[in-house]
């Protein structure tokens, strides 16, 4: 398993865990939109970046915290791996 399939799938596994409890995990996709589509909101955005930054060992900026950056398992594997680089 690649670095970035292990981040999608441990950042899954939180959300599932943390924020749909009792819903299929299959679907919840690479580009299930989650801020966009309703499933994050501002506070479950701030616990899931707190999760990144510990996880990881990562610092996320404010400007960060978007749509932009956290919105699919995708978008967060690409943001883990930009700041873990660095």
């Amino acid at each position: 398993m690649s670095d970035t399939e292990a981040v999608k799938k441990n950042v899954k596994d939180y959300i599932v865990r943390e924020f749909l409890v009792g819903e299929d995990p299959n679907s919840l996709t690479d580009s299930t939109p989650l801020i966009s589509g309703g499933i994050l909101d501002s506070i479950s955005t701030i616990k899931l970046v707190t999760f990144l930054e510990q996880s990881y060992h990562i610092e996320i900026q404010a400007h960060e915290m978007s749509a932009d950056h956290l919105d699919n398992l995708s978008r967060i594997a690409a943001i883990v791996q930009e700041k873990s680089a660095t």
